[in-house]
């Protein structure tokens, strides 16, 4: 606990559920305020930045298993069962993944306005992005220099060999050379920005609660509470009740347990589909469509072993190919092959492996969140849906054509020893098919709490995340976004948190 003195017996003035990408930057940001009491309840351990353990801080450990909810989802008709990997230690997701610092784009954020969102134009968005940011890299007019979270810019030289042969065959086949994906023409490949500093990774939680913030004597910090529901008085949230009974009462709660804790949390406490609570025994609170429009980028692990001459597999991470399927609609930049080493070198014979992943990162399919119980200890039924339109499926399999096409070509092959998954013995007749049965989830789940406007029927949450029909409740973090973003989504989780910040609370 940050300032155990600190007085617990008196309501907070804002109470924080989840210390992740978004909990831990609205935690800073609001706290900056002296005369603000704030509260952050985490549920795994919060570390100060001197306790973090060396598989947390060591940005090539992923994922982290020590620090995992241990969720899984129905993956598909094809993938009965998979995990899906979020972060419980404060930090959330963001100390557990692979540190990516790639923002939404330009295009993913004015999709929002379809849905009735308002106050997100793409100048203001884009002045939270630098708000967060400190870079020494790009220009200043799309980035930012003093910010919390540390971004850098991988260069080529200190990329692995096969990561560096991977943006050159790349580029042989017609691909541009991108520098900034963060710029304003992403597509294309490159390195990777990474939140990453001398191989430790930048959490929000290194990077926004720092040993000067968590000083403050109106912010609290208690770890290891898991939260049970929100209470009520009649429409008015009041605080939240923990699930070993304890009490911890707000003038307002902001949950921020992510997309699928704040959706479990909102259930549980009476806020979601009312003939679902109903079924409980859950008293209804306000039917809302809670769980009904998740969305996650479905991922397949293209895998090879590396050659003898280029074993190197470290750094882990660095290299994207960011580009438009031959079914992208508009500006649309829907596919990923991220090229890692984040498969164990064991698998592979000569001792290196290289992962191409293939990811529909802007799909069509949705899933579902709901609760079979009302115990908090009982996981969440997440059921992703992947795959679900004939649209996804040929984009999926057109990723995983690319990909193979990039390993077997002449720039890449010669690095490579062997395809790994799904092997050489499976052909392009049968692809699909084995694809759809190994299918991952890339780990970017939103929308489970989406924003939207009054007319919109699938909205939860208004656009400063205010949840509809309550008072003095709201959501915050990658569960409100409307429809999954065109890429990885830890900076613009944080970004959220920023914007809401400002609009709602410095005006």
């Amino acid at each position: 606990m940050s300032n155990p003195a600190s007085d617990l017996g008196q309501p907070a003035d804002v109470l924080i559920v989840g210390g992740g990408s978004a909990g831990a930057t609205l935690a800073a940001r609001l706290s900056e305020d002296p005369d603000r009491r704030v509260l952050l309840l985490e549920a795994g351990p919060a570390f100060t930045s001197d306790e973090v353990p060396a598989e947390l801080s060591n940005a090539e450990h992923v994922p982290v298993p020590t620090f995992d909810w241990g969720y899984t989802a129905r993956g598909g008709s094809s993938t009965a069962d998979m995990a899906v990997p979020r972060g419980r230690v404060l930090g959330g997701s963001s100390a557990v993944n692979a540190a990516v610092a790639i923002r939404a784009r330009r295009h993913d954020v004015q999709s929002w306005q379809s849905h009735g969102v308002e106050g997100w134009p793409w100048d203001e968005v884009l002045e939270s992005f630098k708000a967060l940011e400190n870079t020494d890299s790009g220009s200043d007019a799309q980035h930012g220099r003093t910010g919390p979270v540390s971004v850098r810019q991988r260069r080529f030289d200190e990329l692995t060999p096969s990561l560096r042969g991977f943006i050159d065959a790349s580029i042989a086949d017609g691909y541009k050379h991108v520098d900034d994906f963060n710029g304003t023409e992403p597509e294309g490949v490159g390195a990777c920005p990474v939140n990453i500093v001398d191989g430790v990774r930048q959490s929000s939680a290194v990077a926004y609660l720092t040993g000067e913030v968590r000083r403050r004597p109106n912010l609290t910090i208690v770890g290891d509470v898991v939260v049970d529901k929100v209470l009520f008085d009649g429409k008015t949230a009041t605080g939240i009740i923990s699930s070993t009974n304890k009490i911890y009462a707000a003038k307002e709660v902001i949950l921020s347990g992510g997309t699928y804790g704040s959706a479990a949390i909102l259930l549980r406490s009476g806020v979601g589909p009312a003939r679902d609570l109903t079924a409980l025994g859950i008293a209804t609170i306000a039917d809302l469509p809670v769980g009904q429009h998740l969305q996650d980028q479905p991922i397949f692990y293209n895998a090879y072993s590396l050659a003898t001459n280029a074993v190197q597999m470290s750094p882990a991470v660095g290299a994207l190919l960011w580009f438009r399927s031959s079914l992208a609609e508009g500006d649309e930049l829907d596919l990923h092959i991220s090229a890692t080493h984040l498969l164990d070198g064991s698998y592979s014979p000569t001792g290196g492996a290289i992962v191409l992943a293939a990811a529909v990162v802007l799909p069509e399919s949705v899933g579902t969140l709901t609760i079979s119980s009302t115990d908090p200890n009982v996981q969440p039924v997440i059921d992703n849906n992947f795959l679900a339109t004939e649209r996804d499926r040929l984009r999926m399999l057109e990723g995983v054509k690319t990909s193979r096409r990039l390993a077997r070509g002449p720039v890449f092959g010669p690095l490579q020893a062997g395809e790994l998954i799904p092997g050489d013995a499976v052909h392009d007749d049968t692809l699909l098919e084995a694809v759809a049965a190994n299918l991952a989830t890339y780990g970017h789940p939103t929308s489970t709490v989406p924003m939207g406007g009054a007319a919109d029927p699938a909205a939860v949450v208004d656009s400063v995340g205010t949840v509809r029909g309550v008072q003095n409740l709201r959501v915050v973090d990658a569960s409100i976004i409307p429809r999954v973003p065109s890429t990885v989504t830890n900076l613009t989780t944080i970004m959220v948190a920023e914007h809401i910040y400002r609009r709602a609370y410095t005006r």
